[in-house]
């Protein structure tokens, strides 16, 4: 039984970076991960900085993720990294994720998992040969009150699931800053995020929370893409019309222009016999509206939740969990994967619950079926297969 720490790698995430820190903070709260190296980026003075930070040791402090990979491969097997986290922007997934599968050590990856499908493919076809781990950062699914979402559907609750209805609507890019901050630099840039923009962002993030809550693969679409701020280069706004695998409806709206909105998520679905209202900015509130009975509150920390939801519940009823403790439970449960199979045991169901590269090669498929519809003069798009 292993009782040392799960050694972590990191590619990107360096000085002034946005997710590298909340990976990070999110790998260590259950004591059972530590940042062991790192290619903090793809600058070697500033990787070199970055992890004198975050006191690193110089000699697993990386000039890049090759370097890093390949020397880490030469430590011995109880002193070596086990996993790598990349939290770099789009463009910079692929490589070193096929690069640390071929060298033996399972991948936590930020979304989306490539730039194109075709990478994605070779990712999953590497993962199968393998038998590594590939975790893809799918943050909303792994909030407590989207768990009970999920388990109510499965249990029937909400009967034959026939409308699902997601938004997402920000508004930091409503004005042209691309050229003053990095962050919305790469994101508006073909050839580091991909073909998509804001539905590579944050689409992405609502298409697979329909799917995770419902159950129900989407099999169609029909979208509307504009780009509203002069000059920009991918689209910033986004509306959806879907069909699922049951018959049931969809309206997913994506939009990063609209102004005065910060992170507001928020998803209904609805049944024969009732409905889930859940917003991500009040995270520890799900909705339950019932045809024939008055409208229940589900609140995070209460006992009478399922046990799939407490798994994931950190706090005691009242205090707020959010971002930070949703990233958290997907390295927990990857952790606690990953160490079950260090260990020749299978891993417990609640444990194996988190994105994996057949998340990400479906979410590469979902953006290549919104461009394609985007550009299409046909109402309807078939789900690209």
């Amino acid at each position: 039984m292993r009782n040392t720490k799960l050694k972590m790698g990191m590619v990107g995430g360096g000085k002034n970076a946005f997710i590298g820190a909340v990976h990070r903070m999110a790998a260590g709260i259950d004591g059972q991960i530590e940042l062991c190296c790192g290619a903090m980026s793809a600058d070697p003075l500033v990787a070199k900085e970055s992890a004198a930070l975050l006191g690193l040791p110089k000699e697993r402090s990386y000039g890049s993720y090759q370097e890093m990979i390949v020397q880490e491969s030469k430590r011995p097997a109880d002193d070596r990294m086990d996993f790598v986290s990349i939290v770099t922007p789009n463009f910079a997934h692929f490589e070193p994720a096929m690069m640390a599968l071929e060298h033996g050590f399972h991948v936590v990856l930020e979304k989306p998992m490539t730039l194109t499908t075709e990478q994605a493919e070779l990712l999953q076809q590497k993962v199968a040969e393998t038998g590594l781990i590939l975790c893809v950062t799918y943050t909303y699914s792994a909030y407590p009150m989207v768990k009970q979402a999920r388990h109510l559907v499965k249990e029937g609750q909400l009967g034959s699931i026939r409308k699902i209805m997601v938004e997402y609507p920000q508004g930091w890019l409503s004005k042209m800053i691309e050229n003053g901050l990095s962050l919305a630099f790469w994101r508006t840039d073909p050839e580091k995020s991909g073909k998509s923009g804001c539905m590579g962002d944050i689409g992405t993030h609502a298409a697979h929370l329909a799917e995770y809550i419902s159950g129900l693969k989407i099999t169609k679409m029909c979208a509307d893409l504009q780009t509203f701020v002069t000059g920009r280069k991918l689209e910033d706004d986004g509306n959806i019309l879907l069909g699922f695998e049951n018959g049931a409806t969809g309206v997913l709206s994506a939009s990063q222009v609209a102004a005065g909105e910060e992170n507001a998520l928020k998803i209904r679905v609805y049944g024969e016999l009732g409905g889930l209202e859940w917003n991500q900015q009040d995270a520890n509130t799900l909705i339950f509206k019932q045809l024939d009975a008055p409208t229940q509150l589900f609140r995070a920390g209460q006992q009478y939740l399922s046990p799939i939801a407490k798994h994931n519940i950190r706090l005691p009823a009242g205090h707020p969990e959010g971002y930070i403790e949703a990233f958290a439970n997907i390295y927990r449960n990857f952790a606690a994967t990953l160490l079950a199979s260090m260990q020749g045991i299978e891993p417990r169901e609640e444990d194996t619950d988190f994105p994996t590269v057949a998340d990400g090669l479906r979410g590469m498929k979902f953006l290549e079926t919104v461009i394609a519809s985007g550009k299409s003069t046909q109402k309807w798009t078939d789900f690209i297969r």
